[in-house]
């Protein structure tokens, strides 16, 4: 594996606006019961849909998540080592490079572009509950946080620059979404706007493509957790899963396309990731199905790409987490 080492950052500022426009939200059919939807088949009837999935493990690693993939393949995730998390990218020959943010003793490289473009957000030794959001373009750092926010997580980013994520503001900020402390963000051509679903106690924006449409979740007023879209011109739409299944506010993925993956816990909310019982999901127009790595304990979905190609991380009975690339093909039946 080889290591990138980085000039110091820059700091992007911004004003904070705010997003409110609701649309009626939208019920999706009863789930099917294998990985097969439209956005996985072709229609012919003279082969079969066929499903691949590949392990991604940094070596060395204890623990290691795919978190974004673009176009052509490339892959940006995290993994654990020696007491320590690093971001990393993955070509499509499997190259695995590190990424740290430099000085900093936690980084986590969360989204990419097809231009190549990395998001994501590190903390520094002399504030390690403080969280800070990067962007790496051409070889160098840009730094930036929310006005205010003390805990922010970068999660996306399209073609155009444009990065979602959410933020903390409080005094102390739980590490994961869940509880009500987070609010959505999107920055664009420098400046800040707040996601708020309307009426809910909790957002997160997870990605954005090139049409300006923002994936997300958000705590409804029922303690209920749901995926959102978010056009745009700022209308949006609640998406409600089969079986009143519950998403996780962590991450989710959106391709160019409008399919949507994320996260779903078997049990009540809030629903946390992690070595529990957790499924990945992936909705294509009102098609649904839950994505389970074969013998994992739980899994999520975080990314696709306009290919749909889907990545991950599952977690063993050990506890040890492990990124994925699912990949899907045709087999000939004549």
């Amino acid at each position: 594996m080889s290591r990138i080492a980085f000039p110091p950052p820059l700091l992007v500022l911004g004003a904070m606006l705010f997003v409110a426009c609701q649309d009626s939200p939208v019920a999706l059919p009863a789930t099917r019961p294998a990985l097969a939807v439209s956005l996985l088949e072709r229609g012919e009837s003279s082969s079969e849909t066929t499903f691949d999935f590949t392990t991604i493990d940094v070596p060395g690693a204890s623990t290691t998540g795919a978190l974004d993939i673009n176009n052509e393949g490339v892959i940006v995730g995290r993994y654990a080592s020696a007491g320590r998390t690093h971001g990393f990218v993955r070509s499509t020959a499997g190259e695995l490079t590190t990424i740290d943010f430099p000085g900093a003793g936690f980084t986590v490289a969360g989204a990419l572009n097809n231009r190549g473009d990395i998001v994501g957000w590190y903390t520094l030794p002399a504030a390690p509950v403080v969280r800070h959001g990067f962007l790496l373009r051409d070889g160098e750092f840009t730094t930036f946080d929310p006005p205010g926010s003390i805990f922010t997580n970068v999660l996306g980013i399209n073609d155009r620059g444009e990065i979602v994520g959410r933020f903390c503001t409080l005094a102390i900020c739980l590490p994961f979404p869940g509880n009500g402390d987070f609010h959505g963000f999107l920055l664009r051509e420098g400046e800040f706007t707040t996601i708020d679903f309307p009426g809910s106690h909790e957002t997160s924006a997870f990605k954005i493509n090139d049409r300006g449409q923002i994936i997300g979740g958000y705590g409804a007023p029922d303690g209920n957790e749901l995926p959102f879209r978010l056009s745009r011109k700022g209308k949006f739409t609640s998406i409600a899963l089969p079986g009143a299944k519950q998403i996780s506010q962590d991450n989710g993925g959106l391709n160019g396309r409008g399919d949507i993956v994320g996260i779903y816990c078997d049990g009540a909310p809030p629903c946390f990731f992690g070595p529990t019982r957790t499924h990945g999901y992936v909705l294509s127009a009102n098609d649904f199905a839950t994505i389970d790595v074969p013998g994992a304990l739980a899994t999520t979905a975080v990314g696709i790409n306009t290919r749909g190609e889907i990545v991950g991380f599952s977690f063993d009975a050990s506890g040890s987490g492990h990124g994925y690339l699912l990949r899907w093909g045709q087999r000939d039946r004549r």
